[in-house]
């Protein structure tokens, strides 16, 4: 948990580059096959390739604004929080949960042990998985969004940031994977 505002290591050149806004328009259909991606997750200290989960289980693909391994978006961190607390009820259900941040690996790893992540975090300090599906972006970060991607790797759901419902509801995401 953060006690107090710290600011060392946000002007990076991907703070830079994710800077202007551009908004939340993502073109995936749903009903069609979801873009693949491959990625360290730091939780497990492995790489992940969405396209291996494919005939095996579903998949909530959670992008979060996290600046720095000091500094969290105040819409994100509560439902990291929630989709951690809940990572068991997902994983019950068959479904996997892929948290992807755009913090480098050392930041993802202070974050992965600040917050006692259960569920895989993704780094993609490229932030090109994030442009592959269209997230938008503001103000140094990438936007939060989530996916659902069933075991035929097929998109069933997406949620775009909106400042009224900036993340899907837990309980929302829960009640869609069990119908995946």
């Amino acid at each position: 948990m953060l006690t107090s505002l710290d600011f060392r290591g946000l002007l990076t050149p991907r703070f830079l580059q994710n800077f202007f806004p551009i908004p939340a328009t993502n073109s995936l259909i749903l009903e069609q096959k979801s873009p693949d991606f491959l990625l360290p997750d730091i939780t497990n200290q492995s790489t992940v390739r969405l396209s291996d989960y494919r005939g095996k289980k579903t998949i909530i693909v959670a992008f979060t604004r996290i600046f720095t391994d000091r500094q969290y978006c105040p819409l994100c961190y509560p439902h990291i929080q929630e989709l951690n607390e809940n990572y068991e009820n997902f994983t019950e259900k068959g479904a996997e949960i892929f948290m992807i941040t755009s913090t480098d690996r050392r930041q993802s790893e202070k974050i992965v042990k600040d917050l006692g992540l259960k569920m895989p975090l993704l780094s993609n300090p490229s932030c090109d998985v994030f442009q592959t599906y269209q997230v938008g972006q503001a103000l140094g970060a990438p936007l939060p969004a989530q996916f659902i991607i069933d075991r035929q790797g097929v998109l069933r759901y997406k949620h775009l940031f909106s400042f009224l419902n900036p993340n899907a509801p837990v309980e929302k995401l829960l009640e869609l994977t069990a119908n995946c």
